[in-house]
């Protein structure tokens, strides 16, 4: 009989729980559904895991999202990477993401920036990524030739900021490139 009371009192307690845990995601908006999809998908790519990112890719685009980011952790590291904003189109069943990506190529220290616009289509199985184009700022993050930066040319000699001292002499040095007297 003890074995008969222990079920009754297991699955009583067991119900309320199972209901809850089930309803608990059911709630979730498609605004919302859409934002952790997007969210997902760019964290998982900014470290490396491409699997689990692809999870959040339409199969028809997931060769050109492999293909893109075959230079990731090769010739570009990437720095960061964050969700600008969200756009809905087509009675909220298409959306726009506006991703902001901060890389490095790996020869190369200047951090650069890169907007990508992906588009993502709410189908059975979630939010896909279906399509994504580089919107603004530095070329290279998808692959091809970084851009020197064009603010500084590359014959620029280096100054330092500050006199070197070194050790065992009474005066400092004069900073390389500087001509002023002291």
């Amino acid at each position: 009989m003890r074995p008969l009371v222990l079920a009754l009192l297991l699955s009583a307690s067991a119900a309320p729980a199972l209901t809850l845990g089930a309803t608990g995601c059911a709630g979730q908006s498609r605004p919302a559904r859409m934002r952790e999809a997007a969210s997902e998908l760019n964290l998982n790519a900014r470290f490396g895991r491409m699997e689990m990112a692809s999870e959040h890719v339409a199969p028809e685009a997931r060769e050109a999202f492999f293909k893109r980011r075959s230079v990731w952790g090769g010739r570009v590291r990437i720095v960061d990477s964050e969700l600008v904003g969200i756009r809905f189109e087509k009675d909220d069943s298409e959306a726009r993401a506006t991703v902001a990506v901060a890389w490095q190529p790996v020869d190369d220290g200047d951090l650069r920036t890169t907007t990508v616009t992906q588009t993502f289509k709410d189908k059975r199985n979630g939010w896909l990524l279906v399509s994504e184009e580089v919107a603004g700022g530095d070329v290279g993050l998808f692959g091809g030739k970084a851009a020197a930066p064009k603010d500084v040319p590359k014959s620029a000699p280096r100054k330092n900021q500050f006199d070197t001292i070194r050790l065992g002499q009474g005066e400092p040095t004069k900073p390389s490139g500087d001509d002023s007297a002291p």
